[in-house]
């Protein structure tokens, strides 16, 4: 391999691009990019880059396989930026899962319509046909196994730990698979979470048929008064432990202006 390294102007001072040309196999003549920071870490994507960056550093115009700014994206961005505060209008990213749906391939129902006019016939599609649902991947969650959040550092964010009540459902199921599908229903749906309603043996025995794909992977959750009462006395405390610090901000910038 061919390797070449030399400073990036585009990014802050002491960064360093490398290019590493492939010199035999299937793949040779073709090349790879990394980038180094000041200190020697090792960058290959630019995600990877934004996210150690963070707000220090605007990247969205940095391509990252030049190591250069594009002006057509500068320009662009100017033009989108001066609009949205012109309209005073708010851009948010929507989160889209990794959930693959695809086009029916069932046969779709007709309506067989005959004309006494010229004594023939045609067929037309049924109108209702348009408004079916499209098929839905089960155990998509599987996906995002091994795949864990970090912060600016890189470093892995400790999953949170759910409640013993909330037990999972389905073939291999596990903690972290729970609460990705936990997190992608109450983010996709409107409707309360109930959890699976059929009997988790049924489910297990054949999940394409019984398995609601409009809830979480996990056996039907049961709320009590007890669960209620818990939750409504740390609500009590978050809201004193609030009206506390709130009082005591106001006398100590009352004690300094004094």
């Amino acid at each position: 391999m061919e390797r070449k390294r030399m400073d990036c102007p585009a990014l802050p001072k002491g960064w360093k691009r490398e290019e590493v040309t492939r010199k035999s196999g299937l793949s040779a003549g073709k090349s790879d990019v990394y980038y180094y920071s000041p200190s020697g870490k090792k960058f290959r994507s630019k995600p990877q880059l934004a996210r150690y960056l963070g707000d220090t550093f605007d990247l969205s115009c940095f391509d990252f396989r030049t190591g250069k700014m594009l002006s057509s994206k500068v320009n662009k961005n100017k033009k989108v930026t001066t609009r949205a505060l012109d309209s005073n209008k708010k851009y948010d990213a929507s989160l889209v899962l990794p959930i693959r749906q695809t086009a029916s391939i069932f046969k779709q129902p007709v309506t067989h319509v005959r004309s006494k006019a010229n004594k023939g016939s045609e067929t037309r599609n049924d109108p209702k046909s348009a408004n079916q649902e499209q098929p839905k991947q089960l155990f998509w969650e599987k996906r995002l196994q091994g795949m864990n959040a970090c912060d600016i550092a890189e470093e892995v964010i400790k999953n949170m730990e759910l409640p013993k009540s909330l037990e999972g459902l389905g073939p291999g199921w596990n903690d972290e698979t729970l609460l990705q599908s936990i997190a992608s229903s109450l983010h996709l749906s409107n409707s309360p979470i109930t959890g699976q309603t059929t009997a988790p043996s049924t489910v297990e025995k054949n999940p394409a048929v019984w398995l609601n794909t409009d809830q979480p992977l996990m056996k039907p959750l049961v709320v009590s008064d007890e669960d209620i009462r818990k939750q409504e006395e740390r609500v009590r405390q978050a809201r004193k432990r609030l009206e506390e610090a709130i009082a005591g901000k106001y006398l100590h910038t009352n004690n300094h202006t004094d």
